[in-house]
């Protein structure tokens, strides 16, 4: 006897308020798959009420990344296991030293895009995190880089630079201008882990198709963001630890310290700013490295607090976001990754801190939170 889900509440297909077009009522899913039709002949039927939304994206995450650089598989997929129980079905790899190709192979496992390993300037990243190369060598690296990931490659921007004792540049404007146009030969999309505003300016001139952290973004670069239709994925929680490593770097490096604390007191004004002027924002956690998995809500909340709002906010992490890497959301004949929620989170994102229910291809991985055996 086949089973079958029934979700007998109401289907978000958007962010749009309201009784619009953008709710349906109710929703099977037959061999791991969402209809509108109920299905005929004998099944096992198990019902599932709440509000339904697409599985959500991670659009920055590292899975295989720990503090101190590559961790083992079992260690990889716990980490994928408890952003999938928390509610994260898509997961954008924004770079990591594992390969983590087995992720893709698991059907109880996130669905998981890879950026292949950070390109990073020698001794200007951390340590065990990144291939680490002179200018000379970036082209090469780029590409070798965008044929080991799935169509995208992350290149480290800026950093603390020792000699300058602040945030400073990585690689020189031509450097990126190469980086990107070699990327873009190989197919892939590309993106920079930035902070500061020189690196920004340097990757926006470069024609970088995304931006990690963007926390230096002013009018003036949103609005170039905007007309470019630069993608930035802020990691509001992540820029939420600024000053502990302001703390931790001020002893060395004052200057430094000082840059990441202006940083941290206006990154909401910031998001803001890119919201305002219509520049593509994507909900990610920087989780994998420092940052704990499963928290994709807290993210998602962050962006509504620095002026998104909930349903933007939610925007952000689901329906935008899967257009944004290429994956369906609940159409019809698609495969049934998603949440039931026990209110609407168009009004209020805190309900995606506890899902009633996770739905990845069909299966129940969770409910309320915790863990299925299966």
């Amino acid at each position: 006897m086949a089973q079958v889900l029934h979700l007998t509440g109401r289907v978000l297909h958007g962010p749009g308020s309201g009784a619009d077009e953008h709710v349906t009522q109710g929703l099977w899913v037959l061999d791991g798959r969402v209809t509108t039709t109920r299905p005929t002949g004998d099944h096992d039927v198990t019902a599932l009420d709440g509000w339904v939304v697409p599985g959500l994206v991670d659009a920055h995450c590292h899975i295989g990344l720990g503090a101190t650089g590559e961790v083992d598989p079992g260690t990889a997929q716990e980490q994928a296991r408890t952003d999938r129980d928390a509610g994260t079905l898509l997961v954008r790899d924004a770079g990591s030293p594992a390969d983590t190709r087995w992720v893709q192979a698991r059907d109880d496992l996130p669905r998981l895009v890879r950026a292949g390993r950070h390109v990073a300037r020698t001794r200007r990243y951390l340590r065990g995190f990144a291939e680490e190369v002179e200018p000379p060598q970036l082209v090469d690296e780029v590409r070798r880089q965008a044929r080991r990931g799935d169509g995208w490659v992350k290149v480290v921007g800026d950093w603390v630079d020792r000699e300058a004792g602040d945030l400073a540049p990585c690689w020189s404007r031509a450097d990126l201008v190469a980086a990107a146009a070699a990327a873009h030969e190989e197919g892939a999309r590309i993106t920079a882990h930035v902070f500061g505003a020189a690196a920004l300016a340097d990757v926006l001139a470069a024609g970088f198709d995304g931006v990690e952290h963007a926390t230096a973004m002013g009018p003036d670069e949103v609005a170039v963001m905007a007309a470019a239709g630069t993608a930035v994925v802020p990691t509001l929680v992540n820029i939420g630890t600024f000053p502990d490593i302001a703390a931790r770097g001020e002893g060395k490096f004052p200057r430094y310290a000082a840059h990441m604390r202006r940083l941290h007191a206006r990154r909401r004004e910031a998001v803001a700013l890119a919201h305002e002027a219509g520049v593509a924002l994507f909900a990610g956690t920087d989780a994998g490295g420092t940052l704990p998995h499963g928290i994709l809500a807290d993210e998602v909340a962050e962006l509504a607090r620095a002026g998104l709002g909930p349903a933007a906010a939610l925007d952000a992490a689901c329906w935008s976001a899967r257009r944004w890497l290429g994956f369906p959301a609940l159409e019809e004949g698609a495969s049934a990754d998603l949440l039931v929620l026990p209110a609407d989170p168009r009004e209020d994102v805190a309900v995606l801190a506890a899902p009633s229910a996770v739905v990845l291809r069909g299966r129940q991985v969770a409910r309320g939170g915790r863990r299925l055996a299966h």
